[in-house]
């Protein structure tokens, strides 16, 4: 005997009872038990169930001994890659563990047995789980979106949304493989190896490196005047701009919401890119602020850390409306080609010391406010 959907009262508050029904007896079908589709309805997300159902796949699940056996890694380190991962923890004995979990177990395997240190591997597993969280986040808004039409009963949307993942989800691979062939050509052409690093067998800690923040002038205020919608636009069009701007050899590190971070070996690069944002930022809205320093930073899974960054973020916190603030170094380093004027010396938090700032506009900006 099936489940009695009625008595259970999954029906209970369904726009359309006869499509949940359908859409229940399906999702019954597949294998979802009761408490699952219980936990679904009360999220309101049993549309969704024919979409995981797709993720997951129909191969066997293992348990987390299992895939000890199989690929030869121990338990603890299982369990680590799986904290670096972002999934839950299995219990013993708990068959939960995907076919697509154990094939990057056996990569993992493969990847220490060709001499990948292990805390090495934990930290860049970490980096493209975050990443991956974020394509992932932003293809389900995108893809959501566009499916979702008006009237749409769940049992609708459901198929619907798991028939076109089931279609366009082969060419997701290709395509990631593609673009990280692309970045990886791009870090390629940016990288130097000096004749140190080739006889000690490891890359220099610090380099020298210039850092660039860009961010929203009064964003925290423009999220509690309008809605989430009006703020999505304003970032992805902030988000826009940021990517018009940058040229080789800056490169963007990242946007955290109302703030883009840009770096470069040199000073002039960066200080371009950012005057170029907040000046043009002064006929279009948001409007932009920006901070640049130079100084010796760490690079570490995509990211950078020192002095540098920090005083860059303190410089863009400081800079008025609509202006660009960098460290006398960022000056003395550039030079001619922009119009600066002194902004005093500052102490900035967190940075040891007096800090003698600048403003800087580029020269066909000063000459039209002289």
């Amino acid at each position: 005997m099936g489940i009695d959907f009625q008595a259970e009262g999954l029906l209970e508050g369904a726009e359309n009872r006869d499509a949940r029904l359908e859409l229940l007896r399906t999702l019954e079908s597949e294998g979802f038990t009761l408490e699952e589709l219980r936990e679904a309805a009360a999220q309101d997300r049993l549309a969704l169930l024919p979409v995981e159902r797709v993720l997951a796949g129909d191969g066997k699940l293992y348990t987390r001994e299992e895939l000890v056996e199989e690929t030869g890694l121990d338990l603890d380190f299982i369990e680590e890659a799986g904290r670096a991962l972002g999934v839950p923890i299995r219990e013993p004995g708990e068959r939960a563990i995907t076919e697509e979990e154990l094939e990057l177990s056996r990569s993992a395997k493969v990847l220490l047995d060709a001499g990948l240190p292990k805390e090495s591997f934990l930290e860049l597993t970490a980096v493209m789980s975050r990443s991956m969280a974020s394509i992932a986040a932003s293809f389900a808004s995108v893809f959501g979106e566009a499916l979702l039409q008006p009237g749409d009963s769940e049992r609708d949307l459901g198929l619907r949304y798991a028939e076109t993942l089931r279609n366009l989800g082969p060419l997701a691979a290709p395509t990631l493989e593609q673009m990280f062939n692309l970045r990886m050509r791009e870090q390629m052409r940016e990288a130097v190896v000096t004749q140190a690093e080739l006889q000690s067998g490891r890359l220099a800690g610090s380099q020298p490196v210039t850092v660039g923040f860009v961010d929203i002038v009064g964003f925290t205020r423009l999220g509690e005047d309008v809605g989430p919608e009006d703020v999505g636009a304003v970032v992805r069009r902030f988000e826009r701009a940021v990517a018009g701007a940058i040229e080789r050899p800056v490169r963007l590190v990242k946007t955290i919401g109302d703030a883009a971070m840009l770096v470069a070996s040199e000073p002039a690069p960066v200080v371009d890119a950012v005057v170029s944002l907040v000046e043009r930022s002064q006929d279009e809205a948001p409007l932009l602020r920006g901070g640049v320093a130079c100084g010796q930073g760490l690079p570490r899974a995509g990211d950078w850390y020192g002095q540098p960054v920090n005083l860059a973020a303190r410089l863009t916190s400081f800079a008025r409306r609509g202006s660009v603030i960098t460290s006398e170094e960022v000056r003395d380093a550039v030079g001619d080609g922009y119009s600066w004027s002194e902004a005093g010396s500052r102490r900035f938090k967190g940075v040891k010391g007096s800090v003698n700032v600048f403003r800087v506009r580029s020269s066909d900006a000063a000459e039209e406010n002289s």
